[in-house]
């Protein structure tokens, strides 16, 4: 059977790309897989314009795995099909406590709703699954940010453009590195009313069996004066550290 040396190409680079979560160049790229340039430059703008493959743009751009690979990938892992880890564990969380959840994941230098989890009485949300919102206004977002490794963090921040959604929301790199200090002492994230005016989230990181940050977990609700949402935050702290253990993650959050 003759295969088609472009498809194998492909494949090729999305395994590097893959390996790769701190990102890797196209000389890299080429040098690792002996490819010339003009064919793996149209290969990974193919697979950029597709989502396959995300690229951050800096002095050299740097390609990490795109969502679509991402959503690809999560209907067959190798050892363990975390979401279907995660659902119940959402669900039960939702009934428990009577408001939404959401399981978020980084991509690129937002992050995107993959699961939704709703009470029985469900208060009106804007977030769906699929969506996206930026990381530094959202809790599932600066939970993730605060426990990425130091260079992903710095990639991700530089890529940031701040945007005002409401009195409260953060809007310099400055405040934001030292909101995630905050999360990473509390080992949770508020959303203190940043994203929209009404709504009050809570979120913290949810770990793989590798030690790295997953993703994260947040709890929303119409914000209420009386409601003590650091006392919420222990609790989806709490959460997450379950959902970490049962995806195998043996360290300490």
């Amino acid at each position: 059977m003759k295969l088609n040396r472009t498809t194998q190409r492909t494949v090729e680079i999305l395994k590097l790309v893959s390996k790769n979560p701190d990102g890797i160049t196209l000389d890299d790229i080429c040098e690792k897989l002996e490819l010339p340039k003009t064919s793996a430059y149209d290969i990974v703008t193919t697979l950029a314009e597709m989502g396959m493959v995300n690229v951050d743009r800096g002095q050299r751009q740097r390609y990490t795995i795109g969502l679509t690979a991402y959503r690809i990938g999560i209907n067959y892992t190798n050892n363990l099909d975390f979401i279907s880890v995660i659902e119940p564990e959402m669900k039960a969380f939702a009934r428990e406590l009577g408001k939404t959840v959401f399981f978020g994941v980084r991509s690129d230098h937002e992050v995107v709703y993959i699961c939704k989890a709703e009470p029985e009485n469900p208060i009106i949300t804007t977030a769906t699954v699929g969506t996206k919102n930026p990381m530094y206004c959202t809790s599932l977002g600066k939970a993730i940010l605060a426990y990425s490794d130091d260079e992903t963090r710095e990639q991700v921040m530089n890529r940031i453009k701040f945007r005002k959604k409401t009195e409260r929301t953060i809007l310099d790199k400055k405040s934001l590195m030292a909101e995630l200090e905050t999360v990473r002492e509390k080992g949770y994230a508020l959303d203190a009313r940043e994203v929209e005016e009404h709504m009050e989230c809570v979120g913290a990181p949810v770990f793989g069996p590798d030690g790295n940050v997953l993703g994260s977990i947040s709890v929303s609700s119409l914000y209420k004066p009386t409601e003590d949402y650091e006392a919420l935050g222990r609790v989806v702290l709490e959460k997450s550290r379950e959902v970490s253990k049962l995806l195998g993650f043996l360290g300490k959050i």
